[in-house]
């Protein structure tokens, strides 16, 4: 016959007993023999209401999961010829974005002539990393992918 560690319902241990002790022990109480260590040597059983039991480890996950802050990258979207109040203008969005706790991914499109002036996209992108320094630190350095300049930035503390 095969034997299982078994544990009744209010946690006491009652050592190994055989399989059919156990499940006999489980009918009279009217709860289930549920295997909680099968790779344990012998295998432990439970005896205690299955149902209740998921009920309750599915409350647990799904509050556990209510709990967590889902990181989310946000984007903001810069030219390299922008005005200082526009820039601005997007800072001010950007740091609302880092302060909430979500990623923020700057993009920086160039456009027919825009391309001979790449320096200059960088040095904007050098003003953005400055401004919000005090938020964020960079995850991505910018670096040009096809006709576009991309910056990760990563809030230094997140709700």
């Amino acid at each position: 016959m095969r034997q299982v560690r078994l544990i009744d319902e209010e946690g006491t241990q009652h050592g190994i007993v055989e399989i059919e002790n156990a499940l006999n022990m489980a009918r009279e109480k009217g709860l289930d023999l549920v295997e909680v260590a099968p790779d344990a040597r012998p295998p432990v059983c439970k005896i205690l209401d299955y149902g209740k039991h998921k009920y309750l480890s599915k409350k647990k996950e799904h509050d556990a999961r209510k709990k967590q802050h889902q990181v989310v990258i946000k984007e903001v979207r810069v030219r390299p010829k922008i005005d200082t109040h526009d820039l601005q203008t997007k800072m001010r969005k950007a740091r609302e974005l880092l302060e909430h706790g979500d990623k923020l991914q700057v993009n920086m499109l160039f456009r027919g002539r825009e391309h001979g002036f790449r320096e200059r996209g960088m040095t904007v992108m050098q003003k953005i990393k400055e401004e919000l320094s005090d938020l964020s630190k960079v995850e991505r350095e910018p670096r040009l992918e096809g006709n576009r300049l991309v910056m990760i930035l990563h809030p230094l503390n997140s709700k």
